[in-house]
């Protein structure tokens, strides 16, 4: 199986049983798989192949926020064991419990659950969300896993420079959409966990339409928990595969999804936070998707990446940046 060796991992953990494996579907950027002897079953997480960006794709990180999340009680997977040791599988990697749920990435399936059910499914990751940010970073041992002071100047200047490591070609508006979030960057308010990278396919749900367990979570720090709510925005208007109809479908087209600013007042309420800024966020959050895609197209377009899907990737990154510039005119 390409980028993991069940065989050395076998080895590694001692098992007498056969081990055999899946790659998850839906990954764009960390490799995850499916792993089981017969009778356990965990997730296996490792970078990606090739193309490894400085910073980015650390399995130290995201063990240590899965240990610290899981044990406060929020609904993240439990980490099992963390290897750094790059000659097991030819990359540092953790597993992590599995987690039964299924994850939402068709359009079809979103129909299918009719509005009401889907309205109270997106208004409870909203829900999710905000009891994530209310965690207290030091009561749970994250309080040095970032610094929230100077986040969002830090994240502009951040993600230029990912930009710049990941060129392949001409993207037209992506550096004056930079050049205009850098001009007012919101001071931002109290820190907090963010996850980075947080929307419904990231999501485990169970069979009750509860959230069994968020995933992935690269991209976490202290920061400024607006970037989180902003993401989730950006991704809720971004389409998903086709939907009934056969047309690119976006979520926040689906009957009964929240609009934007029905998920921005649910959050305010339940975190007590201010949103007024929430716009400049929106700008900054389709900018660092953008980047990120266009590292996925980078990877795509040198052979570096495993799996389905990836020729299509950097078609998002356009509109992307003409979403950035829309948020920012305040539309």
């Amino acid at each position: 199986m390409r980028g993991l060796d069940l065989e050395r991992l076998r080895a590694y953990l001692g098992s007498d049983a056969e081990l055999t494996g899946r790659m998850f579907a839906g990954g764009r950027s960390n490799l995850t798989y499916a792993v089981t002897d017969g009778e356990k079953r965990w997730v296996l997480r490792r970078p990606p192949l090739g193309h490894v960006l400085p910073t980015a794709h650390d399995m130290a990180r995201e063990h240590r926020v899965l240990e610290a999340l899981s044990k406060a009680g929020f609904p993240a997977p439990r980490p099992v064991l963390l290897c750094t040791d790059t000659e097991v599988i030819g990359a540092p990697f953790y597993l992590m419990e599995h987690v039964d749920g299924r994850i939402y990435r068709d359009v079809a399936d979103l129909q299918a659950l009719g509005p009401d059910a889907l309205r109270g499914l997106i208004l409870s990751l909203v829900d999710t969300l905000a009891d994530l940010h209310a965690l207290d970073p030091y009561a749970i041992g994250l309080g040095d896993f970032g610094k929230p002071e100077g986040f969002n100047a830090r994240q502009v200047s951040r993600w230029k420079k990912q930009l710049d490591a990941s060129r392949s070609r001409d993207v037209a508006g992506i550096d004056e959409l930079h050049a205009r979030l850098a001009v007012d960057i919101p001071a931002g308010g109290p820190g907090a966990v963010v996850h980075g990278d947080f929307r419904l396919d990231n999501v485990l749900i169970g069979d009750d339409l509860g959230i069994n367990a968020v995933l992935d979570w690269e991209m976490s720090t202290l920061g400024d928990p607006l970037s989180d709510v902003a993401l989730m925005v950006v991704y809720a208007g971004l389409p998903l595969n086709v939907g009934e109809d056969g047309k690119p479908t976006a979520p926040l087209s689906v009957p009964g999804h929240p609009t934007i600013a029905e998920l921005g007042a649910r959050y305010a309420e339940r975190s007590g936070r201010d949103v007024s800024d929430l716009h400049w966020y929106v700008g900054f959050a389709a900018f660092k998707l953008a980047v990120i895609l266009e590292g996925v197209h980078y990877r795509y377009v040198q052979g570096q990446t495993v799996g389905e899907g990836f020729e299509t990737i950097g078609n998002l990154v356009g509109p992307l940046v003409m979403r950035g510039h829309e948020a920012l005119e305040g539309h």
